[in-house]
């Protein structure tokens, strides 16, 4: 999947969005082709799938997390599941933020093993053997909504009300996944985060649809320390912009900023510049959580950078409290109906 969005699938299709036309309609038939093949396996245990519908950031991680949260809140183990997108570990493994690193498992699963049991998987339905095998009660797969080969018990889609589904277009047209009438046929509903009205045509097709729509808001959990601190934002993310907003909402005083490919590896260059960059000119460093534990503090300058660093987090806040313990209670109540549809062996 592409990591870096070119700038033009987030406005309105142009020369460059039609000229790619034919590769996106083919992308498009194998893409639907595989969401619709009939035969998949299920999960030994219920499964929530956190997806979206576009390449890029919108929201999974900080949304598998709260789910994660409320599953806790009820009594129940959760295991995420993460095929370790930018990580080389080609082996079913369980995340140890203490030991592995973003270069061998990926970014997102070491934010999500700081929560809860998490296995990477390029093999989904491996990894989903191998989270109920260490005791998990409840999956919760981070991305793979569009490939994966796993029944999902609900499926989430996230969707960012300011970017909407940019110029609507298909990969490499633009930055949709699949299809939408495929991807809205087999989500069970829908996450809006924000309040903006990008995603308001999508949301109101997902509605005639029958899916229902959970409106949320990104917050953050700084302490407010930040206000009127002169600060160098940097950040490798999918949607580096909207980091910056949220630095700009702390009250902080953005004098530069740095942008970077998401789930990118920062070199020892890049490193230095950053940390000597923000010396010069008496700034202080502000990134993501997920940039900063893609820093490798045994090279180079890059434990100088983290420690001086601060880590603007986010979490997911459901309008509705009670959002999150009502999906664990609908995917639950689907898993038990999915077993009792099951043929009985012998």
């Amino acid at each position: 999947m592409v990591s870096e969005a070119p700038p033009f699938w987030w406005t309105k299709a142009d020369w460059r969005a039609y000229a790619l036309w034919p590769f996106s309609w083919l992308y498009g038939r194998i893409a639907g082709m595989r969401m619709d093949r009939a035969r998949r396996a299920t999960a030994p245990v219920p499964l929530i799938c956190v997806g979206n519908f576009t390449v890029g950031g919108a929201g999974k991680t900080p949304t598998a997390i709260a789910l994660a949260r409320a599953a806790k809140a009820k009594g129940l183990k959760p295991g995420f599941l993460s095929r370790g997108y930018g990580g080389s570990l080609d082996v079913t493994t369980i995340v140890d933020p203490e030991h592995h690193r973003a270069r061998e498992v990926g970014d997102e699963p070491l934010l999500l093993a700081r929560e809860a049991l998490t296995v990477v998987c390029r093999r989904r339905v491996e990894g989903a053997s191998k989270l109920a095998a260490e005791g998990a009660d409840i999956i919760i797969m981070d991305d793979g909504f569009q490939s994966a080969r796993l029944v999902f018990d609900f499926a989430l889609l996230v969707i960012d009300s300011g970017r909407g589904i940019g110029n609507g277009h298909l990969v490499p047209s633009g930055p949709v996944r699949a299809p939408i009438g495929n991807q809205i046929r087999h989500a069970t509903a829908l996450l809006k985060i924000g309040h903006d009205s990008a995603a308001d045509p999508l949301i109101r097709r997902a509605a005639r649809a029958g899916k229902p729509v959970y409106p949320a808001e990104t917050v953050r959990t700084d302490d407010g320390s930040l206000a009127g601190v002169k600060v160098l934002a940097w950040a490798g993310i999918a949607d580096p912009e909207k980091f910056f907003r949220t630095v700009r909402e702390t009250g902080a005083i953005i004098e530069e900023t740095r942008s970077f490919p998401d789930h990118h590896h920062f070199s020892e260059d890049e490193v230095a510049d950053l940390v000597d960059r923000a010396a010069r000119q008496g700034l202080t460093l502000v990134t993501t959580a997920k940039d900063i534990v893609r820093l490798e503090p045994g090279h180079g300058r890059a434990a100088e950078l983290a420690a001086k660093s601060r880590v603007i987090e986010i979490d997911v806040r459901f309008d509705d409290p009670a959002a999150p313990g009502k999906i664990i209670d609908a995917a639950l109540a689907a898993a038990r109906a999915r077993r009792l549809r099951a043929p009985k062996s012998g």
